[in-house]
């Protein structure tokens, strides 16, 4: 009975902590487990976290459209190692957030490997109360 109470409290006191987190807060926390999709490559959970009308531009210049990243992101080609963010900032404009940072990411394309150093910005929007990442754009860090 001790052991079912812990627990009981442990999920409360998790999910009021969950309840408790600022829009900046929930925000990140959407973002993180969208990398973590790109990494496992969950196409239905990265494929949720996106506008229909979303649209990266690359570090080039290129531009490509929700299903065009979807099958490069998802393609079996394609390994990302796990990386983590740096410098993340999240700025709010009404129903526009803009979720800016720095990563290094490292894996490989069709066995070559590669490794980039850049920053991001993600504009998210808010529509009928959820967040929807549309436009996605990457500056390259020259080391």
């Amino acid at each position: 009975m001790k052991i079912r109470i812990a627990i009981l409290g442990s999920a409360l006191a998790l999910s009021f902590s969950a309840l408790a987190a600022t829009p900046a807060e929930q925000l990140v926390q959407q973002a993180d487990a969208w990398d973590k999709a790109i990494i496992r490559k969950d196409a239905a959970a990265i494929a949720a976290n996106m506008s229909e009308d979303f649209r990266q531009i690359s570090a080039r210049g290129d531009v490509a459209s929700k299903a065009a990243f979807l099958e490069v992101i998802t393609s079996p080609k394609l390994v990302i190692n796990p990386y983590s963010v740096e410098d993340m900032d999240v700025r709010f404009y009404g129903d526009v957030a803009l979720v800016s940072g720095r990563t290094r990411m490292t894996g490989s394309w069709a066995g070559k490997p590669f490794g980039s150093h850049y920053r991001y910005v993600d504009v998210y929007v808010r529509k009928d109360g959820q967040w929807r990442v549309s436009n996605v754009q990457i500056t390259e860090i020259k080391e």
